[in-house]
């Protein structure tokens, strides 16, 4: 049995995307329940869940005060039922056959650990769209952060937006630090990892995630994504590979680009830009969207970047 188990904070309207999306599911071939931890939110989703218990297996939970996605996770994990726990964050949506390939790769190649990737859908905002290339692409950060296996930097860590993991093997490590906020999804698979448990990569078990809606809140996650790199180093010492420096490196060259711009510095980002741009345009998707992309690849390797330097220096919470 799987149990989804889903955080949720001032979201309703995720919650009801996310259970529409298991009712439009081609088959079920697989006996789950869906578990949803209200994290002391001041817009409850209650009703929505309720309108849904005639409908789906679907349990809510209420945990108050805010105690972070963690908590709420493992809060879930107390009273789930099920063999496998599948966290899933609420911004997200099954596409169609996402539990049938779930079943064909549980059946195929079981592991203790797994995860998949995320993709955008087309009705998603050209923000949202753009943000989810600089995500993924292998020209961003998505070669370190993983999702393709035949294009990675680094060894593949499941994250808590798609993420399986034995009943066993959670109970073993003792379930999610409750003091992070930020990385706490690579922690526990590392971790789980560490401990001995075995970790696969499906690749054809994606979800589609709503990702932020600015550029503003983007910047700010993932400075903190940078940030948490610094922290996982210290509680993890040898997971950081020299892959991880590259935003830094590029916030870096940036900055001389510009000191130097009098001497034809400014073509390194010039190149760069140039290079999503043909990235994506030459997939056929449209100039409005490949020069956003531009904007969130800079976005996130400045924020990652910033973030990382900040920790290494002794700033943010990544320094503690």
């Amino acid at each position: 049995m799987i149990s989804f188990i889903i955080p949720v904070y001032n979201r309703p309207d995720e919650i009801k995307e996310l259970l529409e999306s298991f009712l439009s599911q081609e088959s079920t071939p697989l006996d789950y329940e869906v578990v949803v931890v209200e994290d002391g939110s001041d817009l409850p989703c209650r009703e929505v869940c309720e309108s849904y218990a005639d409908k789906l297996p679907v349990r809510y939970l209420y945990q108050s005060p805010n105690a972070g996605p963690s908590a709420a996770r493992n809060y879930g994990a107390k009273v789930a039922q099920g063999d496998i726990f599948l966290f899933l964050d609420s911004d997200v949506e099954l596409p169609s056959c996402y539990l049938s390939t779930l079943a064909l790769n549980i059946e195929r190649r079981p592991a203790d650990l797994f995860g998949g990737p995320d993709a955008a859908k087309e009705d998603y905002t050209v923000t949202q769209r753009a943000i989810s290339y600089a995500m993924t692409s292998f020209f961003t950060t998505g070669g370190i952060r993983g999702g393709r296996k035949d294009q990675p930097l680094d060894k593949f860590y499941p994250r808590t937006y798609n993420m399986g993991v034995s009943r066993t093997a959670y109970e073993a490590v003792g379930g999610f630090r409750q003091d992070l906020r930020y990385g706490e999804d690579i922690d526990f698979s590392l971790r789980v990892i560490e401990a001995g448990y075995h970790s696969a990569l499906y690749e054809d078990l994606f979800v589609y995630h709503k990702r932020r809606d600015t550029y503003k809140k983007f910047f700010a996650q993932v400075r903190h994504s940078g940030r948490a790199r610094v922290m996982l180093e210290r509680l993890h010492p040898g997971s950081m590979k020299p892959v991880h420096y590259l935003p830094s490196l590029f916030v870096v060259l940036c900055f001389i680009a510009l000191l130097t711009s009098l001497y034809g510095g400014l073509m390194f980002p010039l190149l760069y830009a140039l290079l999503i741009i043909f990235d994506v345009y030459g997939r056929g998707d449209s100039l409005e969207l490949a020069v956003n992309c531009v904007i969130a690849a800079f976005v996130q390797l400045f924020g990652y970047g910033i973030g990382f330097i900040e920790a290494k220096i002794g700033r943010g919470e990544g320094s503690k």
